[in-house]
């Protein structure tokens, strides 16, 4: 049975493995072909290439068939293969992540014996590990890695017995949906190993999210506020962001949390929505949800709490071409113009303009609504290099779409040298942009004299 098991999960394995590979090969030829990349960029490659690595572990890991595993070499607790045997005071072999969590939750007795505990020293056991790692060699199998952060990876039994126990509740009265929707939404953010339990099931999300109706998802506020906190909890772990966005409901309930329930719920699921986003693909099954709108109304409405959560998954979710066309039609550029204006927010609203700076109608846009004087005095005043760096990009943008607006630079730079001043001491794409549109300034004044 256990055979048949790896069998089954291998290819989703080898599926993920190769959309990851898609994605990483097309941040890095943005990296390569692009000298103006975003630090993003990278960092989102160094993600997926995290990601990759963890796949590639636990591949190897489902390679190795349980009833072939000798006895001593697995875990008591765990049943599988150990990656850090250490021995206890009884003399029992544990795999080290899981005594620890097993002494770390106040136990004084051996899991296996019984026995109470004369001290808690842990002592490695060499032997096994060497073991271990001649049977691994001799198969072609990668020797399992210590566990680094105890928390995060170790499942028990217990865990998940506890998990669905809680997720039946999510099926029962209104009472126990809300007594188990506090806990899971505690255990999710405290314990990342509870969160990495959930893309064990196909079916947990579906569970978790049953008792809020599309259309009414707001009827139980605090329920509401409990599983949608829940679910940004589960969507902070990798494996957990296309199990989600790929629910048929998950996404719309998300949506529909944006626009209605106590601000911390709408906060929330704006943050959710940011982290699902991270994927390439959920970027795209977002912004097709109808997202963008509610995320862009949560952002004029400008509630200190919400504003940032709006403001970062508007940013994630128009990195990708067509999300930026649904941004502008739903009236990004006003309403992140007007809070640059108002001081709010400026870096991260500056940074959401430039990319939307690309788009014609956006551009055309921020000709009308005054953008340029207030880029101007932005590159003036502030003390960001990336925001001036920004507001230079955003000026030649718009200079090269509209000569009507060579004026108000002209008349800035002869009365402040603002863009002189960026040319020399700026970033080095803020030079390039500020050189280019002074370039194109000269040029202008020279055909204007010819004439």
């Amino acid at each position: 049975m256990a055979k048949t098991g790896v069998l089954e999960t291998i290819p989703c394995a080898v599926t993920k493995a190769a959309e990851l590979k898609k994605e990483l090969e097309k941040l890095v030829k943005a990296i390569l072909g692009e000298e103006d990349y975003r630090v993003e960029v990278t960092d989102e490659a160094m993600r997926v290439l995290s990601v990759l690595k963890e796949l590639k572990f636990k591949k190897s890991l489902k390679m190795v068939d349980d009833t072939v595993v000798p006895e001593e070499f697995k875990c008591p607790i765990s049943r599988e293969i150990m990656g850090d045997p250490v021995v206890l005071a009884t003399g029992q072999t544990y795999d080290l992540p899981f005594i620890q969590r097993w002494l770390n939750e106040g136990h004084r007795t051996c899991p296996r014996t019984q026995q109470v505990l004369p001290h808690t020293i842990l002592t490695p056991n060499h032997l096994v590990r060497d073991m271990i790692s001649q049977w691994c060699k001799e198969r072609g199998i990668e020797l399992p890695k210590p566990v680094k952060d105890v928390d995060d990876e170790v499942h028990t039994d217990a865990d998940r017995s506890h998990l669905k126990s809680l997720l039946e509740k999510m099926s029962s009265s209104l009472s126990d949906q809300k007594e188990a929707a506090k806990e899971l939404r505690l255990l999710t953010k405290r314990m990342p190993s509870f969160r990495a339990l959930f893309s064990d099931s196909t079916d947990a999300i579906p569970r978790l999210i049953n008792p809020l109706s599309p259309g009414r998802a707001n009827t139980h506020p605090d329920l509401q506020e409990d599983l949608i906190t829940t679910v940004l909890n589960l969507s902070i772990h990798d494996n957990n962001k296309r199990l989600v966005a790929e629910n048929p409901l998950a996404i719309p309930l998300l949506i529909e949390s944006v626009k209605s329930g106590t601000i911390e719920t709408r906060s929330n699921a704006a943050a959710a929505l940011f982290s699902l986003s991270a994927l390439d693909s959920n970027k795209l099954i977002i912004g097709k949800s109808g997202a963008l709108k509610p995320l862009i109304d949560l952002l004029e409405e400008g509630h200190p709490l919400a504003m940032k959560d709006a403001a970062s998954a508007i940013f994630n979710l128009c990195l990708v071409l067509e999300n930026k066309g649904r941004a502008v039609r739903e009236g990004a550029v006003r309403v992140i113009l007007k809070k640059i204006m108002d001081c709010i927010l400026v870096d991260e609203l500056l940074a959401i303009l430039a990319m939307l700076a690309s788009h014609q109608k956006a551009v055309e846009e921020m000709g009308e609504l005054g953008a340029v004087h207030c880029l101007l005095g932005i590159t003036r005043e502030s003390s960001s290099e990336r925001n001036k760096e920004n507001c230079a990009a955003i000026l030649y943008t718009i200079c090269l779409n509209d000569y009507t607006k060579w004026r108000d630079i002209r008349e800035e730079e002869n009365a402040n040298g603002t863009l002189s001043r960026l040319a020399e001491s700026g970033t080095s794409r803020a030079k390039r942009k500020a050189n280019s549109i002074l370039e194109r300034l000269n040029r202008a004044a020279s055909l204007t004299h010819t004439a």
